[in-house]
C-alpha cells in the first residue's frame, strides 16, 4: 500500500519586513527537520513534492539530500493566500485564523477562502499523484491547506479542530490508492509507533 506523508515546515524566522512566503527555517525548525531524518517512516520515501515556498523548499531539500532524491516543486501547494493582510502579529493573525476555518465560504480580510484553499490543494496532491505509480511520496507544505487536506481525506467538514499543534513541523499519513487517512498529525522528530 503507497502512503503519503504530509509535512509541515516546522518553525520558521518570523519578520514582518520579508514577505510571509519568503520567511526561512529558524534554527530549532532547522533541527527538527534534520531530526525528522531518524525517523523510520522517512526510509520508505521515493518522491518528494513541495509547495514553492522558501521554508517548506528548505524542508524538502534537508528530506531529498539525507535520501538522494530530487525536490519537485509545486507552486499551487503554497498556503492559503493572506496576502491580503500580510503579516499579522501572533495573537491577530490566530483569531483571523479561527474565522478562516468557521467561515470557509467566506473570504476573512480578504484571505483566500477555506473552501477554495482546499479544492486548491486537493487537486494539486491529486494531479501529483495521478503519475505517482506505487511509491511513497512526502508531500512537504503548510498547516492551513494541510489541514483542509486532512479534512478531505477523513471526510470532514472545514473547522480549526483538525489543525496541526502549533509551531508547524507535523505530518500525517494517507493510504494513496483509497485516499484515506492513515493518521493524523504526529510531530516529525519524534519516535511512534505509526
Amino acid at each position: 500500500m503507497p502512503i503519503a506523508h504530509y509535512i509541515t515546515h516546522p518553525q520558521v524566522q518570523i519578520d514582518a519586513s520579508i514577505p510571509v512566503p519568503d520567511w526561512e527555517l529558524s534554527n530549532i525548525g532547522r533541527a527538527r527537520a534534520f531530526a525528522m531524518l531518524n525517523q523510520r517512516w522517512v526510509g520508505s520515501i521515493r518522491r518528494i513534492v513541495s509547495s514553492g515556498e522558501r521554508k517548506a523548499i528548505e524542508t524538502a531539500e534537508i528530506l531529498a539530500t539525507h535520501l538522494r532524491l530530487a525536490v519537485e516543486v509545486r507552486e499551487l501547494m503554497h498556503e492559503n493566500d493572506r496576502s491580503a493582510t500580510g503579516f499579522l502579529p501572533p495573537a491577530e493573525f490566530e483569531a483571523v485564523a479561527d474565522q478562516f476555518f468557521a467561515n470557509p465560504h467566506v473570504s476573512v480580510r480578504g484571505w483566500e477562502r477555506a473552501i477554495d484553499a482546499q479544492r486548491r490543494i486537493v487537486s494539486e496532491v491529486d494531479a501529483a499523484l495521478a503519475a505517482n505509480g506505487d511509491d511513497d511520496v512526502a508531500f512537504v507544505g503548510h498547516g492551513g491547506v494541510g489541514t483542509l487536506l486532512l479534512l478531505h481525506h477523513s471526510a470532514r467538514e472545514i473547522s480549526r479542530d483538525a489543525d496541526q499543534p502549533a509551531g508547524g513541523g507535523n505530518y500525517f499519513a494517507f493510504d494513496i490508492g483509497a485516499r484515506r487517512l492513515i493518521h493524523g498529525w504526529l510531530p516529525i522528530d519524534r519516535q511512534h509507533c505509526a
